[in-house]
Protein backbone atom coordinates (compact mmCIF):
# COMPACT_ATOMS: atom_id res chain seq x y z
CA UNK A 1 0.00 0.00 0.00
CA UNK A 2 1.42 3.66 -0.69
CA UNK A 3 0.67 6.93 0.61
CA UNK A 4 1.18 10.43 -0.89
CA UNK A 5 1.75 13.38 1.36
CA UNK A 6 2.02 17.40 0.53
CA UNK A 7 3.44 20.22 2.30
CA UNK A 8 4.00 23.88 2.01
CA UNK A 9 5.27 26.47 3.88
CA UNK A 10 6.61 29.93 3.82
CA UNK A 11 8.99 32.06 6.38
CA UNK A 12 9.44 35.71 5.57
CA UNK A 13 12.99 37.43 6.25
CA UNK A 14 13.64 39.59 9.10
CA UNK A 15 14.60 42.98 7.57
CA UNK A 16 16.26 43.81 10.61
CA UNK A 17 18.81 40.72 11.32
CA UNK A 18 22.37 40.54 9.91
CA UNK A 19 24.25 38.44 7.68
CA UNK A 20 24.40 35.09 8.98
CA UNK A 21 23.97 31.46 7.95
CA UNK A 22 20.11 30.16 7.96
CA UNK A 23 19.08 26.41 8.33
CA UNK A 24 17.60 25.06 5.16
CA UNK A 25 17.16 21.51 4.73
CA UNK A 26 19.44 20.63 7.81
CA UNK A 27 22.33 22.58 6.80
CA UNK A 28 23.57 25.81 7.18
CA UNK A 29 23.47 28.12 4.35
CA UNK A 30 24.88 31.87 4.40
CA UNK A 31 22.36 34.92 3.97
CA UNK A 32 21.92 38.17 3.98
CA UNK A 33 19.22 38.28 6.16
CA UNK A 34 17.63 35.65 8.90
CA UNK A 35 14.43 33.98 8.53
CA UNK A 36 11.83 34.95 11.35
CA UNK A 37 10.26 31.87 13.18
CA UNK A 38 9.64 29.97 16.13
CA UNK A 39 12.05 27.22 15.87
CA UNK A 40 15.42 27.70 13.78
CA UNK A 41 13.32 28.72 11.14
CA UNK A 42 14.33 25.62 8.40
CA UNK A 43 11.07 26.21 6.28
CA UNK A 44 12.35 23.15 3.89
CA UNK A 45 11.75 20.71 6.68
CA UNK A 46 9.02 22.32 8.13
CA UNK A 47 7.28 21.34 4.77
CA UNK A 48 8.38 18.52 4.75
CA UNK A 49 7.15 17.24 8.03
CA UNK A 50 3.92 18.78 6.56
CA UNK A 51 3.99 16.39 3.48
CA UNK A 52 4.62 13.48 6.11
CA UNK A 53 1.91 13.86 8.53
CA UNK A 54 -0.44 14.82 5.69
CA UNK A 55 0.62 11.50 4.56
CA UNK A 56 -0.09 9.36 7.72
CA UNK A 57 -3.19 11.35 7.85
CA UNK A 58 -1.86 12.99 11.24
CA UNK A 59 -2.28 16.75 11.53
CA UNK A 60 0.04 19.13 10.91
CA UNK A 61 3.37 20.72 11.75
CA UNK A 62 1.54 23.16 14.18
CA UNK A 63 -0.10 20.67 15.50
CA UNK A 64 2.61 18.58 16.66
CA UNK A 65 5.17 20.78 17.42
CA UNK A 66 3.22 24.99 18.06
CA UNK A 67 4.59 28.09 17.86
CA UNK A 68 2.75 29.20 21.06
CA UNK A 69 4.91 26.61 23.04
CA UNK A 70 8.08 27.53 24.72
CA UNK A 71 9.94 24.30 24.53
CA UNK A 72 9.49 24.68 20.37
CA UNK A 73 11.44 28.11 20.47
CA UNK A 74 14.33 28.10 18.82
CA UNK A 75 14.05 23.78 18.05
CA UNK A 76 16.19 22.16 15.79
CA UNK A 77 14.07 21.30 12.64
CA UNK A 78 16.14 18.04 12.31
CA UNK A 79 14.72 16.55 15.70
CA UNK A 80 11.16 17.53 14.72
CA UNK A 81 11.65 15.83 11.39
CA UNK A 82 13.08 12.67 13.18
CA UNK A 83 10.42 12.90 15.49
CA UNK A 84 7.81 13.17 12.38
CA UNK A 85 9.65 10.04 10.91
CA UNK A 86 9.10 7.87 14.17
CA UNK A 87 5.42 8.31 13.73
CA UNK A 88 5.54 7.43 10.35
CA UNK A 89 7.15 3.85 11.26
CA UNK A 90 4.65 3.81 14.44
CA UNK A 91 1.89 3.76 11.20
CA UNK A 92 3.47 0.72 9.48
CA UNK A 93 5.01 2.79 6.23
CA UNK A 94 8.61 4.04 5.28
CA UNK A 95 9.74 6.60 3.23
CA UNK A 96 9.58 5.85 -0.35
CA UNK A 97 11.10 9.06 -1.76
CA UNK A 98 10.76 12.97 -1.39
CA UNK A 99 10.89 15.44 -3.92
CA UNK A 100 11.21 19.13 -2.22
CA UNK A 101 10.82 22.72 -4.61
CA UNK A 102 12.61 25.56 -3.05
CA UNK A 103 11.75 28.79 -4.24
CA UNK A 104 13.82 31.54 -3.05
CA UNK A 105 15.93 34.29 -5.16
CA UNK A 106 18.22 34.64 -2.35
CA UNK A 107 20.11 33.11 -1.43
CA UNK A 108 21.49 31.03 -4.03
CA UNK A 109 20.77 27.59 -3.79
CA UNK A 110 22.27 25.40 -6.47
CA UNK A 111 25.89 24.63 -4.73
CA UNK A 112 23.61 23.19 -1.04
CA UNK A 113 20.94 20.93 -2.88
CA UNK A 114 22.82 17.85 -2.35
CA UNK A 115 24.30 18.44 1.26
CA UNK A 116 20.75 19.42 1.88
CA UNK A 117 19.90 16.18 -0.16
CA UNK A 118 22.05 14.06 1.96
CA UNK A 119 20.89 15.05 5.45
CA UNK A 120 17.74 15.14 4.88
CA UNK A 121 17.87 11.71 3.46
CA UNK A 122 20.35 10.72 7.08
CA UNK A 123 16.96 11.64 8.90
CA UNK A 124 14.06 10.30 6.80
CA UNK A 125 16.06 6.98 7.27
CA UNK A 126 17.04 6.43 3.36
CA UNK A 127 19.17 6.02 0.24
CA UNK A 128 20.04 9.63 -0.64
CA UNK A 129 18.99 8.82 -4.20
CA UNK A 130 15.48 8.76 -2.95
CA UNK A 131 15.32 12.19 -1.78
CA UNK A 132 15.71 15.27 -4.49
CA UNK A 133 16.20 18.79 -3.36
CA UNK A 134 15.07 21.95 -6.65
CA UNK A 135 15.85 25.20 -6.25
CA UNK A 136 14.11 27.95 -8.05
CA UNK A 137 13.49 31.57 -8.32
CA UNK A 138 10.08 33.51 -9.39
CA UNK A 139 11.82 35.90 -11.44
CA UNK A 140 11.47 38.57 -9.18
CA UNK A 141 7.88 38.18 -9.01
CA UNK A 142 5.98 38.10 -5.64
CA UNK A 143 6.88 37.92 -1.88
CA UNK A 144 9.70 35.39 -3.37
CA UNK A 145 10.69 37.60 -5.75
CA UNK A 146 10.94 40.73 -3.83
CA UNK A 147 12.98 39.09 -1.80
CA UNK A 148 10.63 38.88 1.36
CA UNK A 149 10.52 35.16 1.85
CA UNK A 150 11.02 31.58 0.98
CA UNK A 151 8.43 28.95 0.42
CA UNK A 152 8.94 25.41 0.13
CA UNK A 153 6.52 22.28 -1.40
CA UNK A 154 7.47 18.90 -0.60
CA UNK A 155 5.96 15.71 -1.66
CA UNK A 156 6.70 12.54 -0.51
CA UNK A 157 5.57 8.91 -1.23
CA UNK A 158 5.03 6.36 1.52
CA UNK A 159 5.26 2.80 1.19
CA UNK A 160 3.72 -0.01 3.46
CA UNK A 161 6.93 -1.40 5.96
CA UNK A 162 7.78 -5.31 5.89
CA UNK A 163 7.23 -7.00 8.45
Amino acid sequence: MFKIGHGYDVHRFDEHSNAAPIKLGGIDVPSEKQLLAHSDGDVVLHALCDALLGAIAAGDIGEHFPDTDAQYAGADSRVLLRHVVDLVQEQGYRVGNVDITIAAQAPRLKDYKQAMANTIAADLRVEASCVNVKATTTEKLGFVGRKEGIAVDAVCLLMKAEP
